[in-house]
This record gives structure tokens, sequence and C-alpha cells, in this order.
């Protein structure tokens, strides 16, 4: 049970880099077989502040629980839609807490205060999720892997 939720920028956070690093890797990179898990982890003590790539993470009390990215660019097909929310992931002990959502809405606020009126994600088996929180679908596709991924976007008026 969530007593205690507070999201932040994984920057002021150094100490979660590995936690987070290795769910992402595991959740997303590891099938693909083309990064290693120490890239990744290079990756996410790279994030910034206020220019993309961007992370954050939800603790809760005191643990690192989920976390959420925002790219530039996170499908290399579509190099014309930006940003792109990536990467959310949330501690299986922590599920249905609405952790996901609050990492969600802080990404949305993030791209507004940036001047953003839309953002885009893209997803291999998690489309219904999307669907049903409110996000338009703009296409089926291949990525440059010669995956199928669907596209979605939000507006952020």
């Amino acid at each position: 049970m969530v007593v205690n939720m507070k999201i932040d920028n994984i920057v002021y956070h150094p100490d979660s880099v590995e936690k987070v690093s290795n769910w992402i890797y595991k959740e997303f990179v590891e099938e693909k077989g083309e990064k290693s898990l120490e890239f990744v982890i290079e990756r996410f003590k790279n994030r910034n502040i206020d220019e993309f790539p961007i992370s954050f993470i939800a603790i809760v009390n005191g643990m690192c629980a989920g976390v959420i990215s925002i790219f530039d660019n996170d499908l290399g097909t579509r190099e014309d839609l930006t940003p792109w929310l990536a990467g959310l992931y949330v501690d299986e002990n922590f599920r249905g807490n609405k952790i996901a959502e609050a990492l969600i809405n802080t990404v949305f606020k993030k791209c507004k205060e940036m001047g953003y009126t839309k953002i885009y994600l893209r997803t291999e088996h998690t489309a219904e999720y999307y669907q049903k929180r409110g996000w338009t679908f703009l296409e089926n596709t291949v990525d440059e892997y010669g995956e199928e991924t669907t596209v979605f976007y939000m507006s952020l008026k």
C-alpha cells in the first residue's frame, strides 16, 4: 500500500540508477540483444532536468517503485514526431497503486512546461492500457528493427 509517494527527477537520485536500469533492460532491451545493461546504466547516468532525455522515478515509502522517461524520439522511422513518453515501468510489488498514472501525469506537466502540445508513445504489448486512458491511436507501423509497434498521442492542452 502506498503511504507516501514522491515523483522526482532521477538526476537527484543516482542511487536508483542501477535498479531502474535493470528494470528497463529486462523489460525493453534484453530481448533485442543489441545493447548491454552497462549501456543502459550509462544512459540513465546522463539524464537531464530541462532537456531530453529526462527520467522521473516514483519513490514510495523511501523505495524506488517506478520509472518513466521522455525522449526527443523513440521511433527512428518517425523522427518528425516529438517528444515521446518512454520506458514506463512500475515494480511488480507496487502495481495497482496509481504509480503509473502519477508518473505519466508528471511527464505531461513537464512537456507542457517545455511548450509542447502533444506527446507520443509507442507500444508493442500495452495498446489497450493507453486506449483506456484516453490516448489517441495514430498508426500501426514497423520500427527501425523490423518490430511491429503501435503509436499513440495525447494532446496536452
